[in-house]
């Protein structure tokens, strides 16, 4: 009789155990989707991935340049230990590591983590410029470990280039526009659904990103005019890009060119015959074409475009109007975010206006006389660079990233009056500050997931050099506020309290988490800084940013 019961006992644990918990697989831990039986890997620093789950039905076929479906049923385990291929870039003749089958997402979660534990979950959108999935094998393992295993993150590759942002009266019609953008959501659709059995918590969703994933952190924010789909929760971001924004009907120019290029532009139904083209076919032609009125081709190609419906204007505009959605809010970037794309080569002033024009066709001769004022040739020079080289670099990084950073703090702040957060990540490499690179555009990725964490090599400075201290202090920041929605309350002990970007009137300078190497501090916007943005998001709503 003591036997008997005592078996019971245990196995009435064992069904109570199995309720609450991942069920587990001979060879690691199974997660049953209603669509798929995905099987994850255990691996190091107590936390378990799940890589390239399918989050959306292949775009390919009838689906290209339309807009995600659901992803299809599969029989049997899924074994989850490969991303799969990440999205077609602009101008990529080999498809052998990309392909338009690449909706897929990876989730790095505690290893202990149970159905009921609802951590906080950080949704990471990559950069790229919307046109190649840059950095897409980050890890999330390093985040993961570093909150002391109280967060999942995520991240996923979207259509890029053509496949997800080709426009036209065309794709309007027979199509969906802005379907990189479209993909985004519906992986956020996908954790809203089945986060909840990987440990998250679908209402407490942090979006973030760098360069055009913060653009698309923006985009996000004022999706639908700002209307909020209960998607997200909050928002950490860095160097958001605001480039052009065109409306579908200006944007008419790359579909045409794009139907010529490929001869489609003879057949009755064009788009019928790019969707039959062969996709080795299609990257034959998949090029960047100057903007109209412009004298070449801009850096990306392709970016998303105002439909009237997900995207309704330009960004400036949308946060100007107060179409955003409210929620708490980390944005900044890196002090020299323009030397990277500049031409290092750029020696007179002509040059730089030349290739500013291409990047922003809106620009006036009455813009250039005052930028010229703002902006001139700095007595710095640099071994091997154009005399122009800086100058060109400080005002596009300006214009393009760090002023809409402080833009979205400020206008953020003073519409919602809440507490929003903004940093400078000036922490740098000797070499890269000697050739005049100096805190380069996205270099914090290095400190936010970990220099073991990029999928690449890290920058030596980070690996047991200069800038490792600052790895922690980044990660405490940054798990803090994506466990409670304030980048202080977890912060690292003895780092400074990072203060809100705008304190009272929002016409002031506003405060700034300054990150160098070996020194974190709180900073107020200097007045030739802001002299500078205050004029360059004036013509902002004039350039289509």
């Amino acid at each position: 009789m003591t036997v008997l019961i005592t078996i019971l006992i245990v196995s009435l644990v064992l069904v109570l155990h199995r309720k609450g918990a991942r069920a587990h697989h001979m060879h690691g831990p199974l997660v049953e989707l209603d669509y798929a039986k995905y099987l994850g890997i255990p691996g190091g620093y107590g936390v378990t991935s799940w890589l390239g789950i399918r989050y959306a039905a292949p775009p390919v076929g009838q689906l290209r340049f339309a807009a995600p479906q659901d992803p299809m049923k599969e029989s049997g385990i899924q074994r989850a230990n490969s991303r799969g291929p990440y999205c077609i870039s602009t101008s990529s003749k080999s498809v052998t590591r990309i392909s338009e089958d690449c909706l897929r997402l990876n989730v790095f979660a505690p290893t202990n983590a149970r159905p009921d534990s609802k951590l906080p979950v950080f949704f990471f959108i990559l950069g790229g410029g919307f046109n190649i999935n840059s950095d897409p094998f980050l890890n999330g393992t390093g985040l993961v470990t570093a909150s002391g295993h109280n967060i999942i993150v995520v991240t996923f590759t979207y259509r890029v280039s053509l496949y997800g942002f080709l426009p036209g009266k065309e794709i309007e019609k027979g199509g969906s526009l802005n379907n990189g953008l479209k993909d985004q959501i519906k992986a956020l659709q996908w954790v809203k659904k089945y986060i909840s059995k990987f440990g998250g918590d679908p209402d407490h969703v942090v979006i973030g990103g760098h360069s055009a994933g913060a653009a698309s952190v923006a985009h996000l924010l004022t999706a639908h005019g700002g209307r909020d789909d209960n998607l997200f929760h909050g928002a950490i971001a860095g160097s958001p890009s605001f480039g052009t924004t065109l409306s579908n009907h200006d944007s008419q120019y790359l579909y045409d060119s794009l139907a010529k290029r490929t001869g489609c532009d003879t057949h009755e139904d064009s788009l019928a015959c790019l969707r039959e083209l062969n996709v080795n076919k299609l990257q034959e032609q998949n090029l960047g074409v100057p903007l109209p009125d412009s004298s070449g081709p801009p850096l990306f190609a392709y970016s998303p475009v105002v439909d009237g419906d997900l995207i309704q204007d330009s960004f400036y505009n949308l946060f100007n109007q107060g179409k955003i959605i409210d929620v708490p809010t980390v944005m900044g970037g890196d002090s020299n975010e323009g030397t990277i794309f500049a031409p290092h080569n750029t020696s007179t002033l002509e040059e730089s206006d030349s290739w500013l024009a291409r990047q922003f066709p809106s620009l006036k001769k009455k813009h250039f006389d005052e930028l010229h004022s703002l902006y001139p040739k700095t007595e710095v020079q640099f071994k091997g660079a154009g005399e122009y080289w800086t100058q060109l670099s400080n005002l596009y990084g300006e214009m393009r990233y760090i002023c809409p950073a402080i833009a979205i703090c400020r206008t953020m702040s003073n519409t919602f009056k809440r507490e929003i957060w903004n940093y400078e990540y000036h922490v740098q490499d000797r070499h890269l500050a000697k050739s005049g690179y100096g805190a380069t555009h996205t270099v914090e990725l290095n400190a936010i997931f970990g220099p073991a964490f990029l999928g690449r090599k890290a920058a030596s400075s980070y690996v047991n050099g200069d800038n490792s201290a600052i790895v922690p202090v980044v990660q405490g920041y940054w798990t803090s506020f994506i466990r409670s929605l304030d980048p202080n309350k977890y912060r690292v002990a003895g780092s400074p309290e990072w203060m809100p970007s705008v304190q009272g009137d929002s016409s002031m300078p506003i405060h700034r988490l300054f990150f160098e190497t070996n020194a974190t501090t709180m900073i107020t916007e200097d007045e030739q800084l802001k002299k500078r943005c205050d004029y360059l998001t004036s013509i902002g709503p004039a350039l289509r940013q």
